[in-house]
């Protein structure tokens, strides 16, 4: 079709070079110019999510030249929320790519240019030498060329000083001593380099949402300690039980979650939200309990949300908690993993964290902050003992919780964890 087309161009357009293929097929007849572009294909930004319509290309994972399978990634377009995967619709060779990474993409932007078909090619070490070689002719493929001579190591010491002149007093010669000796102080402070990273999405979104919680609500921690030998001894005696049969390990993060349902039952606002223009003038309550665990990542805090906690037992707790975690990690969240969110827990106690007040994460209205145990000396029942001792906080949106039903929440959570065998009754 291509030879017959160009014939046909050469008939009506006889001044045509032969060898200007790209001018000819442009002066073809309208049924055979798609032939230029037949075997192309323009693989486009894809649709993120709801709420999401840019990000920024963070890595192309193969380069120009390379043969992609269908549905192999080929890039990694980072947004503020999660990183989204940019798969190739069909396969074939990567021909040119139509952003660089760091650059802000949007939602249909071209991105790549793919010819169809092909096959990963056996000299592939040949091609990738080939097309990893600079555009630029490197000194090896210019013609010969006399190089300047390198100054010898006399050459570049600095000149001595002139002496002095005959006459010269002392004093003369002390004032350029400060002098010297200021010049020369640097040197012996060592590296003072600086460096500049651009913030990442993740990074300036978390920096925005926590902002905006401080500019927004009233903010007010209240703070408690939790005896954690009970919790700790059921925990030793069933969690080697619990792996065998389920594959989960029994941690104290479904005891404490557990525990934070039972008590909103007692106090339901701490589960409630602020909604409506200015600020909010309507308190939403709800029925279910959907918890934001936050993990941290080497991008930044997330929080991935298990959703109706409170109809699952702690081995299903832990075990949803265990399962998002691992996605933050691995990078694998996605936006409904993170959607929602009516109360949020906070263990900064698994990188030794004494104390602390967490951030709340707008709409909710509280968030509770588990830190670090320690034994300590602690009064029982009129004697010293060394207990195990955690401290733990709610801060809480002082617009909608007063600090008696902050405080009563807090103290309920302690008894249940204090006496587990509560969360029964």
């Amino acid at each position: 079709m291509l030879y017959r087309g160009l014939r046909l161009a050469a008939r009506t357009a006889p001044k045509l070079s032969l060898y200007n293929t790209s001018s000819a097929l442009r002066q073809l007849p309208l049924q055979f110019q798609h032939v230029r572009t037949y075997a192309d294909k323009i693989v486009k930004v894809p649709a993120m999510a709801e709420s999401i319509s840019e990000g920024t290309l963070k890595q192309w994972n193969k380069s120009v030249g390379d043969f992609v399978a269908q549905d192999e990634e080929i890039a990694t377009i980072e947004t503020d929320k999660i990183d989204v995967a940019v798969n190739s619709p069909e396969a074939g060779i990567i021909k040119e790519f139509l952003a660089n990474e760091e650059d802000t993409v949007t939602v249909g932007q071209d991105l790549v240019r793919i010819e169809l078909g092909g096959a990963p090619s056996s000299d592939k070490p040949a091609a990738e030498g080939a097309k990893e070689a600079p555009k630029e002719s490197t000194p090896e493929t210019q013609p010969e060329q006399k190089k300047a001579p390198e100054p010898k190591p006399e050459e570049s010491k600095p000149a001595a000083p002139p002496a002095p002149a005959k006459g010269e007093t002392s004093a003369a010669k002390q004032p350029s001593k400060p002098a010297n000796a200021a010049a020369e102080a640097p040197a012996t402070l060592g590296n003072r380099e600086e460096k500049r990273v651009k913030m990442n999405r993740m990074r300036l979104r978390i920096a925005e949402r926590l902002k905006q919680s401080q500019n927004t609500a009233a903010s007010l921690t209240t703070f408690n300690e939790v005896d954690m030998s009970a919790l700790m001894e059921f925990r030793s005696k069933y969690k080697d039980e619990v792996l065998k049969k389920t594959g989960v390990k029994l941690g104290f993060m479904s005891p404490f979650s557990r525990a934070c349902v039972l008590a909103m039952r007692d106090i339901p606002v701490v589960n409630a939200s602020i909604e409506g223009p200015n600020g909010g003038d309507t308190i939403v309550y709800r029925d279910y309990v959907d918890i934001s665990v936050a993990v941290a990542t080497e991008k930044g805090l997330v929080t991935p949300v298990v959703r109706n906690v409170e109809s699952l037992d702690l081995v299903a707790i832990e075990k949803s908690i265990s399962e998002m975690g691992k996605k933050a990690r691995d990078g694998k969240l996605t936006i409904e993993d993170m959607a929602g969110g009516t109360f949020t827990i906070s263990n900064g106690g698994v990188f030794g964290s004494m104390m602390g007040t967490p951030i709340i994460n707008l709409p909710q209205s509280a968030v509770l902050g588990l830190h670090a145990i320690k034994d300590r000396p602690v009064a029982v029942n009129g004697k010293v003992e060394i207990r195990p001792m955690m401290y733990i906080a709610l801060t809480y949106d002082h617009r909608l919780l007063d600090g008696r039903e902050a405080t009563q929440f807090l103290v309920k959570i302690k008894e249940y964890i204090e006496d587990p065998r509560k969360m029964l009754l």
